[in-house]
This record gives C-alpha cells, structure tokens and sequence, in this order.
C-alpha cells in the first residue's frame, strides 16, 4: 500500500470523525446561520488537505491541522462578508457578526457544539420528518439514496424535502447556542429518531456494498452516550435506545462470515458475542426501566436482550408478547414480519405462513426471505421460488450473494 492510499484512507477516516464536529464548530463560533456555507467550508478544507499532504506529507497532528484551516477559513469569509455589507449593503440590513473568541481545538467543546448542532436541526421551523432528513445527511452524513431507503421515499422527494428545510432554517435565523430545558424536551424525541436510524442503517445497509457498517453503529452509539451522559438529556428513551444498540452491536462480528455473507442468527458462533457489550445493555435496560414508562426502545432492548440469553433460555413466547406490543404501538412491515418470524417458533410454520400471507408485502424483499425460509422446511421449491424473488428486490450485493448461496444449499439438502 502506497503512501497516497493511506493518506487517502486517513482522510476518509478523519471525514468521518471530523466533518460534523468542524461544521458544528464554524456554525457555533463564526455565528454562520447557514448551513450550507459552513459544510462549504469545511468540505474545503478537506479538499486543500487532499491536495497539500499529497505534496508535503501528512502533518504530524493531521485533525489539529484541518481545524486551524477550517477556522482559518471561516475568519477569511466573515470579513469577507463584513467588507461585503459595509460596501452594498443599507445600514437597516447590516447583520451583527459576532465571532466567538474561543477558537481552541478543545474536545469537550467540540462534543457540546456537536451535541448543540444535532438539536439545532432538528427546530420545530421544520416537519419532524424533514428534520430528521436533514440531520441524517448533516450530522450523519447520509446520502439522498440512504435517506430515501430509510423514509421508504423517492430520491426526488428527498431532495426537496432537504432543499425546504435549509430554507427554513437559514429563514429562522439559524444558529447553533445553548438551549433551554424546554426547547430540550421538545426535540429530544426527534434527536433519539435520527440517532436511531443512523444506527439501523450500520447494523444492516440496505444502500451499501456493506451488509453491515460498523463505524455508524460505533458513531450512533457515542452520539447517544453522549445524550445519556448529559444530566440534560439522560432520558429513560435515551437509555432504552443505547441499551438497544450495545445488545445489538454485540453481534455484530458473529453475524456475517470472513467473505462479508450472512450468518443466520441460529447459526451464529456464540463465543463471538461481545459480552461487556451484552453487561453494558442489561444496565442501561434496567436504569431506563424505573418507572411505568414503556416506549418502543424499550420494546426493542428488551426483545434484543431475550435474543442475547442462552440456547437453553425459553425465549420465543416472552419475544412474541414483546413483539405484539410492539407492532401497536410502531407498525411497521419490519416489525410485523419480524413478529411472524417469532411467531413460527412458538406456534410452528405452517400457523406463520398463513399470517405471513395476509400481508401481501408482495414488493418488500424481507417478505420474501421470511416466507423462503418458513417454506424451507417442507416446501422446498416454493422456498426457492420466494428466495429468488427477495433477490431481484433487495439493493443490497452482499445479500443478493448471501441468497444465491442458500438457494444452492437447501438445492443440494432436497
């Protein structure tokens, strides 16, 4: 490996570290109250990066490096923009540019203006689903095609859903500040959405190459840490969702193979599960759970906590109760096909197969895969039948691949 593939992979690492809490800083500091002109920013300084270490080298402290730059910058457009206004603009349409003077690459403040960008998005100015739009691509870094994926939404729909909520914004007079215990409250449902997807996304991608991406569930993960360690966030939903996300992230290296395919749950090595992961849920579980309060993070943590107990543990009937609870309260054709597949091992396949088939999620690949693997079992030739077609739905190559390889093994076992 060459020395400008590794620059190249550092930079990618540092995007993805960095380019939230760089876009969150110049917003905070340069009081920018549009969003766009602070990701131009920084986008810029990543840019100059690419072109200057492919020269020089790497510097030795290479994110200290690209903060400098990006303030360096951001001090270039406000007097810019100062000259700008002195010179075309009336005095009544002069705006006051304050710049903050705490200009330090300092990790706690750059935590809280992260922190403080995530909330500042998601601003009641805009629909709550246009809001989580826009911190998914923002914050997380989304594409339109991921959020789409995640809406279940056209990309064109999507576009101009964002196009919207930068305007609505940048008209509200955009800016990143410390906010009060109401305006807290009234947003942190939105904030636990956001963070909740972008971990789903990780956990299973139906957009990348990836079938799982483990740096957006660690970044999910850190982000919702970040709200349960904040006495002004430390919800009961926020410590469900984080106790949620550690039972799942356990598994994740027990769940696909040395190639990237699929490993099925019930063929999982066992002593791959992470077990301070599974210890770190089952506390965060019980602290959200001091009260009568039962949201569906809650549902979910508890489902994935009876998923991390042992083979002997008789797991299926308390899964299902959790899962019809569930499905009231967030239907969903995930959750309902999830429930089928619960269903099936309490009640057996023949019972799930006919529920299943009241769904008729005809275009939904998961439908597909469920009821191929329901038909396996005495009905091979339906199970290939449902396999193929789960394949011609799903965007997903790992998955396409994962199915091509079942269907050539449950060939060979009939």
């Amino acid at each position: 490996m060459n020395d400008l593939t590794l620059q190249s992979d550092l930079l990618t690492l540092l995007f993805h570290q960095e380019y939230t809490k760089m876009t969150a800083t110049v917003c905070r500091h340069f009081s920018i109250r549009s969003v766009e002109i602070a990701e131009d920013i920084v986008s810029d300084t990543f840019l100059k990066a690419s072109e200057y270490w492919a020269i020089t080298g790497v510097p030795d402290n290479p994110t200290a490096w690209l903060y400098t730059v990006a303030i360096n910058k951001s001090k270039d457009y406000v007097k810019r923009l100062v000259i700008f206004e002195k010179l075309i603009l009336d005095k009544n349409q002069q705006e006051e540019i304050i710049i903050d003077p705490i200009l330090e690459i300092d990790p706690q403040l750059l935590e809280d203006s992260e922190l403080q960008m995530i909330f500042t998005l998601c601003d009641s100015v805009n629909s709550q689903e246009n809001q989580i739009a826009l911190a998914l691509q923002i914050i997380c870094g989304f594409s339109v095609e991921e959020i789409a994926t995640a809406f279940l939404s056209k990309t064109e729909t999507i576009k101009k859903r964002l196009f919207r909520a930068k305007n609505n914004l940048r008209n509200s007079q955009f800016k990143i500040k410390p906010l009060t215990e109401a305006e807290i409250n009234c947003r942190i449902d939105c904030v636990l959405k956001t963070l909740y997807i972008l971990f789903n996304e990780g956990y299973y991608s139906k957009t990348s190459d990836q079938l799982i991406r483990k740096k957006l569930c660690a970044e999910a993960i850190r982000l919702v840490l970040t709200l349960v360690d904040n006495p002004s966030t430390s919800t009961k939903n926020a410590r469900a969702l984080l106790a949620l996300m550690y039972f799942q992230s356990s598994r994740l290296d027990a769940r696909t193979d040395n190639c990237g395919e699929t490993i099925l749950f019930e063929e999982q090595d066992r002593n791959l599960w992470d077990l301070s992961l599974i210890e770190r849920g089952q506390y965060y579980l019980a602290s959200a759970c001091t009260g009568d309060e039962v949201s569906t993070y809650h549902l979910e943590a508890a489902i994935s906590y009876w998923h991390s107990t042992s083979i002997e543990t008789p797991k299926w009937e308390p899964i299902l109760q959790l899962y019809n609870r569930l499905v009231v309260l967030k239907y969903s054709p995930v959750i309902a096909l999830n429930r089928i597949f619960a269903l099936s091992k309490v009640y057996g396949n023949k019972r799930a197969i006919r529920e299943a088939e009241k769904l008729n999620f005809l275009e939904n690949s998961y439908y597909h895969l469920l009821l191929g693997y329901l038909y396996t079992e005495n009905y091979v030739s339906l199970a290939v039948k449902h396999y193929r077609k789960a394949i011609t739905l799903t965007k997903s190559k790992r998955e396409r691949s994962t199915l091509n390889k079942l269907i050539n093994r449950i060939a060979l076992d009939s």
